[in-house]
């Protein structure tokens, strides 16, 4: 509406709606958050059954949702909201629960004037990193010590112009978090999928198959905004069982999932975002187990079940594999014969569903012919197993 690639219907929208001379800076005064209650949101986090939340402190706009010396009254304590978001669900977070911490920030800002006279000159100046970019990160870090640090808004300048190896090093050699924090890939052009504690590579990164540095998949329920967006209906948002369907395949191949949920402007965490949020820390009370620190196995995807991803248990005294491995299935066979492509069973394994008392038999196949069956149970109607169901089997092998 306001950048240099104005979208029409953006623009028809705000002059319908809007007086004359409307500018993005006006929008400031109606983000109140009057309802922003940090130990609701610190409590429906932790229930979803996420282990690290990450906020956003900064976004490309350069409002500071936390009292920046550094963005003078273009923060959340001088207009809006008129209090420190980022310092309030900190402290909850922490209070609440053992979930970590981590902070978002972009690097650039739309609309500062030192960040496009440097743009300006080629990047050969570097006055918005020295007096806005570097001084708001130490004073993120120093002030709220956040334990993950997800960087972005970095691709128009490579990270010499960032200068992003002088705060790495400040951060993990000299910072108050230099024993605990992490960090993503996205430091300067050219960085991402290269560089990094973790990879994000792009969003909503899901290789699909194993890859071979630790990465992560940062999706969104809305599925097309980051934000919140009040004129979207149902088919806007992901289903359980497709945020299912990113959960298992990410931790499947390596990854670990981002769930992107964006409050409104009074500070609500809204009703469809809670539900996907329950849902995802029901099926995790169940089935934890075989997400929560597991490891990728042999294989990811199984040969005859695509719908069928594997996770295995920590590996004991340095083996390769484990011999306690999950097939999670995202879909429950008609015949209740779950077939098994990629695992060799033994006469003393055993499989078990997860949240299930009951026995659940094994077949194997004949001699020449891979893999296993697994009649899984008739299940009864007011059960809590749904949407993705794991089997853990031990001990078996890969092929």
């Amino acid at each position: 509406w306001q950048g240099p690639k104005p979208v029409k219907d953006v623009v028809d929208f705000m002059n319908k709606n809007y007086p004359p001379g409307f500018s993005y800076a006006d929008f400031a005064p109606m983000f109140k958050a009057e309802l922003f209650d940090p130990d609701e949101w610190a409590k429906c986090l932790s229930d979803s059954g996420a282990k690290y939340v990450v906020l956003t402190s900064k976004h490309h706009e350069g409002f500071t949702n936390w009292p920046s010396k550094y963005s003078w009254n273009w923060n959340s304590m001088d207009t809006g909201p008129h209090r420190d978001l980022v310092g309030g669900l900190a402290n909850a977070v922490r209070n609440y629960s053992d979930m970590h911490f981590g902070l978002y920030y972009s690097l650039f800002e739309w609309f500062h004037p030192l960040f496009l006279q440097d743009k300006a000159n080629k990047f050969a100046s570097q006055d918005y990193v020295s007096d806005v970019m570097l001084p708001q990160l130490y004073e993120l870090v120093n002030n709220y010590k956040p334990e993950l640090i997800w960087s972005d808004g970095d691709g128009e300048a490579n990270d010499a112009y960032w200068n992003s190896t002088e705060f790495l090093a400040w951060l993990y050699n000299e910072s108050p978090v230099k024993e605990t924090v992490v960090v993503n890939d996205r430091w300067g052009k050219g960085d991402h999928c290269k560089h990094g504690g973790y990879y994000t590579c792009h969003d909503r990164f899901n290789p699909g198959k194993l890859f071979p540095h630790k990465y992560e998949n940062a999706m969104t329920v809305q599925k097309s905004s980051w934000g919140y967006i009040r004129n979207t209906d149902i088919n806007g948002y992901l289903t359980i069982e497709e945020i299912l369907y990113e959960l298992v395949s990410t931790v499947s191949t390596g990854g670990n999932l981002l769930m992107n949920v964006g409050p409104n402007h009074d500070g609500r965490i809204m009703p469809i975002f809670q539900e996907r949020l329950q849902q995802m820390g029901s099926w995790l009370k169940t089935n934890g187990e075989a997400i929560y620190k597991t490891k990728p196995w042999k294989y990811q995807n199984d040969s005859i079940s695509k719908d069928v991803w594997y996770t295995m248990q920590q590996p004991a005294n340095g083996a390769t594999y484990s011999n306690v491995v999950y097939a999670i299935t995202l879909s429950w066979p008609d015949d209740f014969n779950l077939q098994l492509g990629d695992v060799i069973a033994t006469n003393q394994t055993v499989a078990t569903l997860l949240g299930y008392s009951g026995n659940v038999n094994i077949k194997m196949k004949e001699s020449d012919a891979k893999g296993i069956n697994v009649t899984l149970p008739n299940l009864p109607p007011n059960t809590p197993l749904q949407w993705a169901w794991a089997v853990m089997l031990d001990p078996v092998f890969a092929w």
